[in-house]
């Protein structure tokens, strides 16, 4: 299993993802660079922004549309 595929995977799980998570779980250093990745392959995938003891980081989050049922059909 690659980054990329571990990382989809913890993302379709319903968890967010920090680059500390990705480093710990996953061996990844470069999380953004996994996200464009998967951005790429059709993922929406949002950025928050967040500070702890003054440092700020990412945290990714995987959006899942809302399927609208079709009351027309």
């Amino acid at each position: 299993m690659t980054q990329v595929d571990a990382i989809r995977a913890h993302l379709e799980s319903g968890k967010n993802i920090t680059p500390l998570d990705a480093l710990r779980d996953y061996g990844c250093f470069r999380l953004a660079a996994r996200v464009d990745d998967l951005r790429r392959q059709g993922l929406c995938i949002t950025t928050e922004y967040e500070t702890r003891n003054g440092k700020k980081y990412a945290s990714y989050r995987l959006i899942t549309p809302r399927v609208i049922p079709d009351i027309f059909a």
